[in-house]
């Protein structure tokens, strides 16, 4: 069962990240899932009106470390040793994006994980996302 919810997951990214204090909503938190919405603006845009990939990119990491956070608690320095992202289809225009992330694997020291991105609106996903995070050591 996760070990945050909803509002803590919230209060760890207003307190440690608040450059991106409003980007993501938390939509839902269960065991190994997270839903994550991106409120798009226009700065997350690209030529053409459609969110750009780093925006993507930012959505799929922000929403698999929450995950992975809802599970082991609040430990800032889980960070992504790696990740792949396919961009499978234009996202669209200036629609939010919603990123359901699932957790595969949640050792000791490592966590894999999956992010599916849809564009609001739209039921084919834009983008799919492998991403690995590195767990602190307890203590």
């Amino acid at each position: 069962m996760p070990l945050m919810d909803i509002a803590d997951l919230e209060a760890f990214l207003a307190r440690e990240f608040p450059q991106v204090d409003g980007d993501f909503v938390i939509e839902r938190v269960a065991d190994h899932e997270v839903t994550v919405r991106l409120k798009v603006d226009e700065r997350h845009l690209r030529p053409g009106g459609t969110v750009s990939g780093p925006n993507m990119f930012a959505l799929a990491d922000v929403s698999i470390y929450l995950a992975v956070l809802a599970m082991i608690g609040p430990k800032a320095l889980a960070v992504t040793t790696s990740c792949a992202i396919d961009f499978m289809r234009k996202p669209g225009p200036g629609a939010d994006l919603i990123c359901e992330a699932k957790l595969l694997k949640l050792g000791r020291q490592l966590a894999v994980g999956e992010a599916h991105l849809y564009s609001e609106g739209m039921a084919a996903p834009v983008a799919r996302a492998s991403l690995t995070y590195s767990i602190p050591p307890k203590g």
